[in-house]
């Protein structure tokens, strides 16, 4: 790409580079709303059949995606102009996603900037060997190899073990502030949870 056509590129793309309030505001009520209203139903539902509760709560699934989407323009501090607007809500929606906002942020800048270098693997990506790496590997480290690549492992047992585990400790080398709001989202999680067994049974 030329330099002339990246200046157009930027030019172009420089409307969208800031947060609109009304914007923000409209997506929160777009996927808030029909989300929180889906879970009603589907809870609601439970007493007529689990036929009908299931194609919700899969509907409703797909609103806790664009949840976590928000999620993560928060840690870019992108969804709203404020940084303390885009932590305190994302918090909030690190709660229902069940990820530590200031500890995800953290790793996930890092991601972006060592992102496709082979030297600075290993902080908010997945496991990957090169094949000469993987040629020279040891037979037990190719096992594992094969095994943590498994869809069953990166698609189901994986993403458990991260949000249960993973996500609820702190890294060694992080920061009171990053620390905190681990402990906060974990214990909000927890009181999330207990509402909900004590509003509506388990």
């Amino acid at each position: 790409m030329t330099i002339q056509k990246q200046k157009n590129l930027r030019k172009q793309v420089a409307p969208f580079e800031k947060a609109v309030m009304k914007d923000s505001i409209r997506q929160l009520i777009n996927t808030f709303l029909p989300f929180f209203t889906l879970w009603f139903l589907a809870y609601e539902s439970l007493s007529i059949s689990y036929f009908l509760a299931f194609p919700l709560t899969v509907i409703a699934a797909g609103f806790l995606v664009r949840i976590f989407i928000i999620f993560h323009d928060c840690c870019h501090y992108s969804f709203f102009k404020s940084r303390q607007h885009n932590k305190i809500l994302g918090t909030i929606t690190g709660v229902l996603t069940m990820f530590p906002y200031s500890q995800w942020g953290h790793s996930h800048a890092i991601h972006h900037a060592t992102s496709s270098n082979l030297d600075k693997r290993g902080t908010g990506d997945i496991w990957v060997l090169t094949v000469t790496e993987y040629k020279e590997a040891s037979i037990w480290k190719k096992i594992a190899y094969r095994i943590y690549r498994n869809p069953f492992i990166m698609f189901g047992v994986g993403p458990i073990y991260v949000f249960l585990i993973t996500n609820r400790f702190n890294q060694k080398n992080a920061k009171k502030k990053e620390r905190m709001n681990t402990y906060l989202t974990n214990v909000l999680i927890v009181a999330l949870a207990a509402a909900t067994c004590w509003l509506v049974g388990w």
